[in-house]
């Protein structure tokens, strides 16, 4: 997958876009600024604008493409990104040390979801906030009938509200639901897209 994602960031253009999801947005709006931490943040549009809002952000992505994207976007928007390429199974942050955690689009294979998610959740703090915007199971349907949605083509990639709720056991979720959005996020997601969103607070 390194290949795959390194061959999409590598074009001039931002695959994604350049500005934040609206969901990230509208969450990180009304929180104390800390620590923030990005995994899977490809070409750096939410770590930038985190970074420009006050936020010390740290993100990682196995794309050495997509970290040459995002510092390019850091600099062209005056801030500063940690920014680490690795993997998932290599990621490395003291446990404990992020006020929040973002997960956009982070989609990971089935057979090693919650053991990958529950490694995150180690790295939250207690009282540290969790933001998902990820596509559902019922996103395969609008794929169908706009390939530009976007969106990982293994349905087993796909969320399943409940069963993503079970991976982050031990969160007050203060929101959970699925709903269709209309997504402008650069080429790559363009058109009615089914989402789940969750935003919880670490017990």
């Amino acid at each position: 997958m390194q290949d795959f994602w390194d061959k999409r960031y590598k074009q001039e253009q931002y695959a994604y876009g350049e500005t934040p999801n609206e969901y990230l947005k509208s969450k990180l709006a009304g929180l104390p600024k800390g620590k923030v931490l990005f995994p899977l943040e490809g070409e750096g549009r939410n770590a930038v604008f985190a970074a420009k809002t006050g936020w010390q952000v740290s993100a990682f992505d196995q794309s050495k493409e997509g970290k040459k994207k995002a510092e390019l976007l850091a600099q062209k928007n005056g801030v500063h990104i940690d920014y680490a390429v690795s993997d998932m199974e290599n990621v490395s942050y003291p446990e404990n040390s992020f006020d929040v955690l973002v997960l956009v689009y982070a989609h990971f294979p089935l057979i090693e979801r919650k053991r990958y998610h529950q490694k995150l959740v180690s790295l939250l703090k207690k009282g540290g906030i969790l933001i998902i915007e990820g596509f559902s199971k019922g996103h395969i349907e609008k794929q169908k009938v706009n390939p530009n949605v976007g969106g990982p083509k293994d349905e087993t990639m796909l969320y399943d509200l409940e069963e993503l709720k079970n991976d982050f056991q031990g969160f007050d979720f203060m929101e959970s639901y699925e709903t269709d959005i209309e997504l402008q996020e650069g080429i790559c997601h363009v058109g009615t897209a089914s989402v789940v969103r969750i935003y919880g607070i670490r017990n």
